[in-house]
């Protein structure tokens, strides 16, 4: 199994109203467990639950326990589920070409 699939236990979900100064989907985990998982502050993930998968930034925060994250604005995951980060690989995305496009 790679680092990117390695599982993380939601600890904490945050939803936002409208009007909210901070909104739109994030994702907040220890330090060590992006360094583990090869993810930097900022970095844009995939997100996968049980039921659906989602893109969303990383921000890191010292007081969550290890192995937890706390996510904000993504849809179809609850507290004390378990989810996997997996790094977006953009040197594999194809090219665009008239002919693809």
């Amino acid at each position: 199994m790679t680092r990117d699939f390695a599982p993380l236990l939601v600890v904490g979900f945050v939803g936002t109203r409208r009007g909210d100064a901070d909104r739109g989907p994030l994702i907040r985990l220890r330090p060590d467990d992006a360094a583990a998982r090869l993810i930097a502050d900022g970095d844009l993930v995939w997100v996968y639950g049980p039921r659906r998968h989602e893109l969303a930034p990383v921000a890191f925060d010292d007081t969550l326990p290890r192995g937890g994250v706390v996510l904000r604005d993504i849809a179809g995951i609850a507290i004390s589920e378990i989810v996997r980060l997996v790094t977006r690989d953009v040197s594999q995305r194809p090219v665009l070409t008239s002919r693809l496009s």
